[in-house]
């Protein structure tokens, strides 16, 4: 190599472990997994907080979920907490026995009367199907005057003290919105692969510790499992007031924190996901319904956001094939502090550590899925969820 261009190439492979030298000490922690899940982030000024006697209402918009919608339904009237909990389960337009399901997992649970089905509405014009759903849920849960809304979905399962995990929470904190990232399946070889990786991104881009701090304007939220005081969501104009948001639970939390809420979002082994995904092109699809939308559709952005992947997570081992030493030391430390960061993610979902040095490999799909969300906005097909089209390119 001449050497003007080894000097340009080390210059290169100096970007990625500055990036990553960032990311790891100045990026609000968001890798520090402990720190997500640690029962401590529930307490205030040193002191742990017991939440007082609640009424909760638990709404969960569904879909074709006979599969799961049993095991949601009957975890939720188990929970243990001091208050009391309805559920209310907004059928929309299933076809395969959901509310029948629904309705007999609350019989056998000796809790029908806790229970109230409410068949949906067809899709009313300028909402998003889920957001739809959850309105005429939360509508009827409104006459209950609750002082807490459980916003979930219908296949997620929580164990007997989540609930009173949440309270307590947003009681310590006096805070308006607390969420839990649930934990995901990792059953199949392709969640395996990149379900964790889902969450860690998700994090990078929403730091926990960012959300909770008034001082950022950074919201986030995780749609499975949201507790939100009832008058907070009515400060903001109810969730009529994003109907058309396709990422409905951040533009939730962005409301309420605009509103002058307070919010906090962590991980838990307390709730779990249900749904499984059997192929990566299932993953693949999850990741592309939304992608273009959180570029906010800006093809600069897409353009940025792929320079930015392909420094990031893709120069690192490139650089190793270079018969530059400094270039290929630089490559190799970038890569080492990118598994680093992830491993606790990886730690967390109980897999060999082994995966986390496969980081680059997974950021590539992950590139791959989001070039595909484009493409498919353009054509103006937009997202498939339910069999609905969602985020047309109008």
């Amino acid at each position: 190599m001449w050497p003007d261009s080894v000097a340009m190439l080390r210059l290169l492979a100096a970007l990625p472990l500055l990036i990553w030298i960032y990311l790891l000490i100045a990026r609000g922690g968001f890798w520090r997994i402990s720190h997500q899940t640690n029962p401590g982030a529930a307490e205030s000024a040193g002191r742990r907080v017991s939440a007082p006697m609640s009424r909760v209402i638990a709404v969960i918009p569904a879909r074709n979920e006979v599969a799961s919608i049993g095991t949601a339904v009957s975890s939720l009237l188990r929970q243990q907490f001091e208050g009391s909990l309805q559920v209310i389960v907004v059928d929309d337009g299933s076809t395969d026995g959901t509310a029948a399901a629904a309705l007999a997992a609350a019989h056998a649970a000796g809790a029908a009367a806790r229970l109230t089905l409410i068949h949906g509405a067809p899709l009313a014009p300028g909402w998003t199907g889920k957001l739809w759903a959850l309105h005429q849920g939360i509508e009827a849960a409104q006459a209950l005057a609750p002082d807490y809304l459980l916003l979930t979905d219908a296949d997620i399962e929580h164990e007997r003290g989540c609930l009173a995990g949440l309270l307590a929470n947003a009681e310590a904190g006096q805070r308006d919105l607390v969420s839990y990232m649930v934990e995901l399946s990792v059953d199949t070889p392709a969640e395996r692969c990149l379900i964790p990786a889902f969450v860690f991104f998700f994090l990078k881009l929403y730091p926990p510790r960012w959300i909770a701090s008034p001082r950022s304007r950074t919201a986030g939220a995780a749609g499975g499992c949201i507790l939100i005081r009832a008058r907070a969501l009515q400060r903001i104009g109810g969730i009529s007031a994003l109907r058309s948001e396709i990422i409905d639970d951040c533009a939730l939390a962005r409301a309420v924190k605009d509103s002058g809420g307070r919010l906090w979002l962590g991980l838990t082994h307390s709730a779990r996901s249900l749904r499984r995904y059997g192929s990566f092109a299932e993953i693949g699809g999850m990741i592309s319904r939304t992608a273009f939308s959180q570029l906010r559709h800006s093809y600069w952005l897409l353009a940025a956001t792929l320079l930015g992947l392909t420094v990031t997570y893709l120069l690192p081992p490139l650089l190793l094939f270079t018969r530059d030493p400094v270039s290929v030391a630089l490559g190799l430390a970038a890569w080492i502090l990118m598994s680093a960061c992830y491993l606790p993610m990886v730690l967390f979902y109980g897999l060999s550590a082994a995966w986390s040095a496969c980081l680059p490999a997974i950021a590539a799909f992950y590139a791959g899925a989001t070039v595909h969300s484009a493409v498919q906005y353009g054509l103006g097909r937009g997202g498939l969820w339910k069999g609905r089209a969602q985020d047309l390119n109008a």
